[in-house]
């Protein structure tokens, strides 16, 4: 069943969800999954709003994009280990990708560049048999 976004739920829960968006201490996993569902809803002004929080949060490194949990000890680099992140660290940053890659009209070229970054952190999250340390 598709639902308009003029249909009564639909406008309560994108009501709810923009409540929840204003607070102030919001968790970055919190940020990925409203900006990706403001996104879907096409709130352009919400989704840039929180894509642009979360650029500022962002961890940039060896030319890649990703997110992690507030006070994460940092990784250790070890010879001959590849270091791949939890599950949580990899499904914010896909959703923060998803959101970045959901707009209309169609994302900038500066989105899609910065974009790329994320997609090449994700991809570096691959273990051997291609999958994910996900449970999504």
């Amino acid at each position: 069943v598709s639902l308009s976004s003029q249909h009564s739920v639909v406008r309560n829960a994108l009501f709810c969800l923009e409540t929840a968006a204003n607070q102030k201490e919001n968790h970055v996993y919190t940020k990925a999954l409203l900006a990706y569902a403001f996104a879907l809803a096409g709130k352009r002004d919400k989704r840039k709003a929180l894509l642009d929080s979360l650029e500022k949060e962002a961890v940039k490194k060896d030319g890649s994009v990703h997110w992690q949990r507030p006070g994460k000890e940092p990784e250790v680099d070890l010879p001959y280990y590849h270091y791949r992140a939890p599950s949580a660290e990899v499904e914010m940053t896909a959703y923060v990708l998803l959101a970045h890659l959901t707009s209309q009209p169609a994302p900038s070229q500066e989105e899609l560049s910065f974009a790329s970054l994320i997609a090449k952190w994700i991809v570096g999250q691959q273990n051997p048999s291609g999958g994910f340390s996900s449970t999504q």
